[in-house]
């Protein structure tokens, strides 16, 4: 399959005459449907700044987790290196505080050697809510190519006997080499951007290609999805599906899921491929259909003590993201409405307010529960999304200058 000249030069024009941002249109409603929630959005947004003041100043690093509420870092990021300078960022939004900026872009530049990783997929996860932002806001070129490099990077994983991106392990490395994970589908609007910045098709057909693979074999008939599948990867035949953070291959980790709602959306803006946006829909309404009425997911939709087993407050946060965007590119009202109560529930009863030593904004999270790591402390990404969710209720022109919230 290839994507015809026409569909990537769309794609690559960006906002058209035609073209109406889920953001603006949003703006445009007025948000009556956020009302609501917006003391509690905003109560969590000024906490949030207010935790970020005191801690970002004596960040040395990378945050990946906490360790009796205290951050431990990386230096070169793991795979979870872009979502501390995508904190910054949308705390500079929703604060104008320049001090932000400044410590958004410093530690941006640290993941400057990673432009050259080929031994990850989560290239995405790095570039997009750090360097593809920093260029957004700032107009600074350096920050555009070096996310373009990072893109050429990823795209070199690609698996074109199994039309798949390979997860994990060095390009060379046997072990893993047919492995695919839904966390993928969050770093393809890297390559839908590299794409529309040098209007070379290769870096959509791959994004493409992957999406259209994982559409295929993830999605079960009643919406809800495995961690990993898994391929031949030398004649790109299906074995079946697997896990690895989730309970078994038959269960349904809470936060691929939410991956996959956020990024089956994400590639239908990208495309206006409506399968994507079908497929979108479909995660969405088993995922909707599990929460608790606490509005904060359980680790895993079908683990055995489920509902009253521990919490992912992060995977409510990127559920809430991808279900405020499955709302607007739906016209659904009724997506939003679940967005804004779990936003509320992760900011009444998830942060930290109580603790006087927290580092972190979101408490509850789970990194990976069968391996008995990192259950419900916090995580970078859970306070990532979730000033992201916020944003894009409270100021959703910012998020859309930041990210780019728009369609072809």
């Amino acid at each position: 399959m290839s994507i015809s000249r026409r569909t990537v030069l769309a794609v690559a024009a960006g906002a058209t005459a035609s073209t109406v941002s889920p953001a603006q249109a949003v703006a445009a409603s007025g948000g009556h449907a956020s009302a609501p929630a917006v003391p509690a959005l905003r109560a969590a947004a000024d906490y949030a700044v207010e935790k970020l003041r005191a801690v970002a100043p004596g960040v040395s690093g990378f945050p990946v987790g906490t360790k009796f509420e205290k951050w431990v870092f990386s230096q070169n990021g793991d795979w979870v290196g872009g979502f501390w300078p995508g904190t910054l960022w949308m705390a500079y939004l929703y604060s104008k505080d320049e001090i932000f900026r400044t410590l958004a872009l410093d530690s941006a530049r640290k993941l400057a050697p990673r432009r050259y990783d080929t031994s990850t997929h989560d290239l995405g996860f790095l570039f997009y809510p750090s360097w593809v932002t920093a260029w957004r806001l700032t107009g600074d070129d350096s920050w555009r190519a070096g996310a373009v490099q990072a893109a050429g990077s990823l795209i070199q994983r690609y698996n074109p006997r199994g039309h798949f991106i390979r997860a994990w392990g060095a390009l060379n490395d046997p072990n893993n080499a047919g492995r695919v994970i839904m966390d993928t589908i969050m770093n393809l609007d890297l390559l839908a951007f590299a794409a529309r910045q040098t209007g070379d098709e290769k870096y959509l057909h791959v994004a493409v290609e992957h999406a259209r693979t994982a559409q295929r074999v993830f999605p079960r008939q009643d919406g809800s999805t495995p961690h990993v599948f898994d391929f031949d990867p030398e004649t790109g035949a299906p074995i079946g599906p697997n896990t690895v953070q989730g309970y078994s291959p038959a269960s349904c980790w809470s936060r691929g899921q939410a991956w996959g709602i956020y990024g089956f959306t994400t590639i239908y803006r990208r495309t206006g491929d409506q399968q994507f946006l079908s497929t979108a829909r479909r995660l969405a309404d088993y995922a909707v259909g599990a929460l608790s009425s606490d509005h904060v997911p359980v680790w895993d939709y079908r683990a055995p003590q489920q509902p009253y087993d521990v919490k992912d407050a992060s995977a409510g946060a990127v559920m809430a993201c991808g279900l405020l965007d499955l709302s607007a590119a739906t016209g659904r009202q009724d997506y939003r409405q679940v967005a804004l109560r779990i936003l509320t529930a992760l900011s009444e009863t998830c942060l930290t307010r109580k603790s006087t030593r927290a580092d972190a904004i979101v408490a509850r999270c789970t990194r990976n529960r069968p391996a008995e790591d990192g259950i419900e402390i916090s995580l970078p990404y859970g306070d990532y999304y979730l000033l992201e969710g916020i944003l894009r209720v409270l100021r959703p022109l910012d998020v859309d200058r930041a990210i780019d919230l728009s369609t072809p």
